[in-house]
């Protein structure tokens, strides 16, 4: 078969991206382009400007996407597959066993940031319930001067955290260990905590497959009928941990954006608690002054 008899890239993606659609994929050509980029080897970038130039591909490429595409359809997340995450400047490798990083949490990572920005050049940033690391090594990538802890329960998650930690040039010291104990050392003197924790109420069941079969549940909920029970927990030791004038970031579910700041108000170890909407305009994180 010579090069001109071949099918194309941009056939190869249409196709991809067609059968993704009719799995019921929320996101078919993002999702197309991103396996055809994990199987060439490059970024969506490139697999775009090759589309647009018609370069042809050959039968290994096409079967190897069409398994791909296939378990894809079968509702295995993106990210699994391709063993990455993209989160704000960072790629992060991810998997089974580790949460997957979302979009609407970069949102959160912005909250911390800013508030370790706005507390000096050397500021002392705790991420409780790192999982992936994403927190963490955001605030290392955009806050040079931060002095970055994280830790993490599940010996899975930390695993991949351990692996991100190593792969990027970001210096945070990384635990195993339980985010209502960790870093007794730190008591008193942090600047921000910030927290991704478990908060899906017991009971209730994610609607998407890729979350509700794939997620560790351990990373899902929040062990109570509202799903407040870890993240209050979390909540103390941050308050702990954070010297007065602190600022503790944490993410809920979209159904907690009046009841987790209610609650923390209602410990009367914060002030100035204040919920945030995501880009999507859902209540997503809470902002809180330590006393």
């Amino acid at each position: 078969m010579t090069a001109a008899d071949r099918p194309t890239l941009a056939a190869a993606v249409t196709g991809a991206r067609a059968t993704l659609a009719a799995a019921g994929i929320a996101s078919p050509h993002v999702d197309a382009v991103e396996l055809a980029a994990f199987v060439l080897d490059t970024d969506a970038g490139d697999v775009r400007r090759r589309m647009v130039m018609r370069d042809p591909v050959d039968p290994a490429f096409l079967d190897t996407l069409d398994r791909l595409v296939e378990a894809r359809g079968s509702r295995v997340p993106l990210q699994h597959l391709t063993g990455r995450a993209y989160f704000r400047r960072l790629t992060l490798a991810v998997g089974p066993g580790v949460f997957v990083p979302r979009p609407e949490t970069e949102v959160t990572a912005q909250h911390a940031i800013d508030a370790a920005r706005a507390a000096g050049d050397h500021p002392v940033v705790v991420d409780l319930c790192t999982g992936s690391g994403a927190l963490a090594l955001a605030v290392a990538d955009e806050v040079p001067g931060a002095d970055v802890h994280a830790v993490e329960l599940s010996p899975e998650a930390h695993a991949w955290a351990t692996r991100n930690v190593g792969d990027l040039p970001l210096r945070v010291d990384l635990r195993l260990g339980d985010a209502t104990t960790a870093f007794p050392e730190l008591e008193g003197t942090v600047d921000v905590v910030v927290s991704n924790p478990p908060y899906i109420p017991d009971g209730a069941t994610p609607v998407d497959p890729e979350v509700r079969d794939h997620d560790p549940e351990v990373a899902l909920y929040g062990r109570s009928a509202d799903g407040l029970a870890v993240p209050l927990a979390v909540a103390a030791r941050a308050a702990v941990l954070l010297r007065p004038g602190g600022v503790l970031v944490m993410e809920h579910a979209d159904a907690q954006g009046e009841s987790l700041p209610t609650a923390l108000r209602a410990t009367g170890e914060w002030t100035d608690v204040v919920d945030h909407r995501d880009l999507t305009g859902r209540p997503r994180s809470v902002r809180a002054v330590r006393r």
